[in-house]
C-alpha cells in the first residue's frame, strides 16, 4: 500500500500528465512520479535505516507498506 501523501511529484510529473492526458494511474504505472528508488525493511528497522540515510545526504521517507491482500490488485495507492 502506497501512501501518495507521503511525498510531491515533481512539477514535470504534473506537465507531463496535463500535456499527456494521462490518466493518474498510469502515471503511477509509467513512471516513478519522483520516487526513485524503493527499498523494502521489515517494519522495526524503518527508522533507523530511514535515519542512517538521511543522515548521510539521501531524501529518505516512509512511502507505505507492504501487507497481505487477496484482492487482484498488486498495488493499492491512496
Amino acid at each position: 500500500m502506497i501512501d501518495e501523501s507521503s511525498w510531491q511529484w515533481p512539477e514535470v510529473f504534473n506537465w507531463l500528465q496535463t500535456a499527456g492526458n494521462v490518466e493518474h494511474h498510469e502515471m503511477y504505472r509509467t513512471f516513478n512520479c519522483g520516487v526513485g528508488m524503493i527499498i523494502a525493511l521489515p517494519a522495526p528497522e524503518v527508522d533507523k535505516a530511514l535515519a542512517l540515510l538521511n543522515a548521510n545526504g539521501e531524501n529518505a521517507w516512509k512511502i507505505g507498506i507492504i501487507k497481505a491482500s487477496d484482492s487482484e490488485q498488486r498495488v493499492v495507492i491512496e
